[in-house]
C-alpha cells in the first residue's frame, strides 16, 4: 500500500512542477498563439495532479497523505536543485 500511495504523490508532483513550468513558459512566450497552447496544457497538468490528489486521498488518511507528500517534495526539493539546471518539463 506504501508504494501505491508514493506512486501516486511522485506522479502528482510530476504533474504539479510542469504545470508550474508551462505556466513560466506561456507567460514569457513571445508568440501569443504558442503561449495560449502552453495555458491549455498548463491546464491539463493541473487537472492531472488533482486527479493523483483524488485518488490518493480515497484510499489513504488524509493526514497521511499530506505528511508523506511533505516528505517526497522535500526529497524532490533537494534532487532539483543539484541536478539539471535547465527547465524540463514531466521530470
Amino acid at each position: 500500500p506504501q508504494r501505491m500511495l508514493d506512486l501516486l504523490l511522485v506522479s502528482g508532483l510530476i504533474e504539479a512542477r510542469s504545470h508550474e513550468r508551462l505556466g513560466l513558459l506561456s507567460q514569457y512566450c513571445p508568440d501569443p498563439e504558442l503561449a495560449k497552447f502552453y495555458r491549455g496544457l498548463m491546464a491539463s497538468e493541473a487537472r492531472h495532479y488533482g486527479i493523483y490528489w483524488i485518488l490518493a486521498t480515497t484510499y489513504f488518511d488524509p493526514e497521511i497523505v499530506t505528511k508523506r507528500l511533505e516528505e517526497l517534495a522535500t526529497v524532490e526539493s533537494e534532487l532539483l536543485s543539484t541536478l539539471y539546471p535547465e527547465p524540463r518539463i514531466h521530470s
